[in-house]
């Protein structure tokens, strides 16, 4: 701040100061770009790969903390997409596929029940979008973390189709419901994700590069699927074929832990906000962002008012009675 008494002479000094500081400070934060994740770990990485899969201008384009969530979100798509293709197994078999005779009928009914299952599920996006669609930007690495989580629930359901093939609308129905809200969930986190790593305005690309990541995860975890159905043995065992589901699964879980806990959001949320409190009172020191989302719980749900605090009517309408009253008297 400068102020108006200060001569012409003064006045230069401290631009002089300011642009000096200024350009100090974006010489550091280009530095420590460049410095990031970009010539020594991708320099074995071919130009023309890296154009493909990254954005123009990385690293300075995006965050910082870009790459390393990508890296994680690969090998987290691959084992999902490994999961998918057995589910798929269960659900083909419990609709029929494999022991019809093949006849127009038999070919219908499957049909009717696969469509079934799909409408069902349809209406979870409806509920999660226009109800919950608020919450996302808050907290989107804990909502992204509940979507796997619900995402393995319907996996499951359809996993019994297999074992009862005569309930299979209400069971591939209840785990289409599932992923329907997984994605509800998945999707609307993601975008605020997206919009996190785009710190150049350059959300349109950011995007087009993820799914340049996701199409090439699904079909590396799609061929691995296929070869483990095609191990013998497997389709014809259902415990080696739930086994095998669970541990991949887990897998699945894990990785997208690791990507998620990667992130490096500068914001401040109500669990950030907390820490930074409790911080400064019990240790009178502030964390940084870096510190911040480290120590950031994304798995459990937390309440920040103990005891938690009631109210019995809003203070508007309080304050109505009361001119109501008033105006009566």
């Amino acid at each position: 701040m400068l102020d108006d008494d200060d001569d012409d002479d003064d006045d230069d000094d401290d631009d002089l100061q300011i642009r000096a500081f200024l350009e100090k400070h974006d010489s550091t934060s280009n530095e420590f770009q460049g410095s990031n994740l970009s010539d020594p770990n991708l320099s074995w990485l071919p130009q023309v790969l890296k154009e493909f899969i990254l954005p123009a201008g990385f690293p300075g384009s995006v965050s910082d903390d870009y790459l390393q969530y990508m890296l994680l979100q690969f090998p987290t798509n691959v084992t999902g997409w490994i999961c998918h293709t057995l589910v798929t197994s269960s659900l083909l078999k419990a609709v029929g596929v494999g022991s019809f005779s093949g006849t127009a009928a038999a070919a219908s009914a499957a049909a009717i029940r696969w469509v079934s299952k799909d409408g069902i599920g349809a209406v979870g996006r409806l509920f999660i979008g226009g109800r919950f669609g608020n919450l996302f930007d808050d907290d989107p690495k804990q909502w992204r973390m509940y979507a796997d989580f619900i995402g393995s629930a319907g996996s499951i359901f359809d996993l019994t189709t297999q074992v009862y093939p005569a309930y299979f609308l209400p069971l591939a129905s209840l785990g289409n419901l599932a992923k329907a809200v997984a994605r509800g969930l998945k999707d609307p986190s993601f975008r605020v994700i997206q919009n996190h790593f785009a710190i150049s305005g350059n959300l349109g690309e950011v995007s087009a590069k993820e799914e340049v990541w996701e199409v090439t995860a699904q079909l590396l975890g799609l061929s691995l699927g296929i070869l483990i159905l095609d191990t013998p043995g497997l389709v014809r065992s259902y415990p080696v074929l739930v086994s095998t589901w669970a541990s991949m699964r887990l897998l699945h879980l894990w990785l997208r832990y690791l990507s998620l806990s990667a992130l490096q959001f500068n914001t401040i949320n109500l669990k950030r906000a907390r820490m930074l409190v409790q911080s400064h009172i019990l240790q009178s020191r502030v964390p940084g962002c870096i510190d911040c989302n480290r120590d950031e719980n994304i798995l459990l749900w937390q309440r920040f008012i103990k005891p938690r605090i009631i109210f019995g009517v809003p203070m508007e309408e309080m304050l109505g009675s009361g001119r109501s009253t008033s105006m009566n008297s």
